[in-house]
């Protein structure tokens, strides 16, 4: 069987942490997880610590001293991943806006010939549930940003709900990217897109999240749109091996 994991960065996530791995571990498929904690003090990890006595086998844990960002985590998670023989590897946020019911979707996806999928919010109109009106636009443009910028023809480019075919990871430079906070969606997209895979999007409803606080700031987008021009004039190459 191909071995699948789902990579959920953490801070300060103690009301849903408990909530969503449980959610995950509950679908079919055997699906393994990796958080990866930056630091929480509002005791994050301690609840994923004692959730690994029930899923031992399934349930792992990287714990970080303090915030470096969403790119560093997904990083590691992926070299972790990587080191271990996973098949197929899943980003996902652990506030229920990303919902655990598709992640099998996302996988069809993969196996029905795509390279990588994207949990896409806008490829089929604007699929997001209850949030402000202004932050769905400062999205939506994002994405509308970066196909103009870069001629890249994906309607969901800052999207955070993504599966990994293990040969994509295998095949981008982890130590050549660039961004760290949510531009980091788009450069692992658009490179993986330069290098010649094939990607697809899966329309899902994104939910704002119901419990804990958003980690969204203005300067992750200014790392996004600086980043985005810089992406346009890089070479980029798949890793040396």
């Amino acid at each position: 069987m191909e071995k699948k994991l789902v990579i959920i960065p953490t801070y300060n996530e103690i009301e849903n942490i408990s909530k969503i791995l449980q959610a995950v571990f509950a679908l079919e498929g055997d699906y393994h997880i990796l958080v990866i904690d930056d630091g929480s003090p509002d005791g994050t990890a301690a609840v994923v610590r004692s959730l690994q006595k029930v899923y031992p086998e399934k349930l792992h844990l990287l714990e970080r001293s303090c915030k470096l960002g969403l790119g560093t985590a997904y990083v590691t998670g992926f070299k972790w991943a990587l080191s271990r023989d996973y098949d197929y590897v899943f980003e996902m946020d652990a506030d229920f806006s990303h919902n655990p019911a598709d992640l099998p979707r996302l996988l069809e996806a993969c196996k029905d010939g795509a390279d990588l999928s994207i949990g896409s919010r806008y490829c089929d109109g604007i699929n997001v549930v209850n949030w402000p009106l202004g932050r769905i636009m400062m999205s939506y443009c994002a994405s509308l940003y970066v196909r103009l910028a870069l001629g890249f023809k994906v309607f969901d480019s800052t999207a955070g709900f993504i599966c990994y075919t293990r040969k994509v990871l295998e095949t981008i430079d982890l130590d050549a990217v660039k961004m760290k906070g949510y531009g980091f969606q788009i450069e692992l997209k658009y490179t993986a897109h330069k290098l010649g895979f094939r990607i697809k999007e899966v329309p899902v409803i994104f939910v704002n999240r119901k419990e804990g606080t958003s980690k969204m700031s203005g300067g992750i987008f200014g790392e996004a749109f600086w980043g985005v021009l810089a992406l346009r004039f890089r070479k980029l190459h798949p890793k040396q091996s």
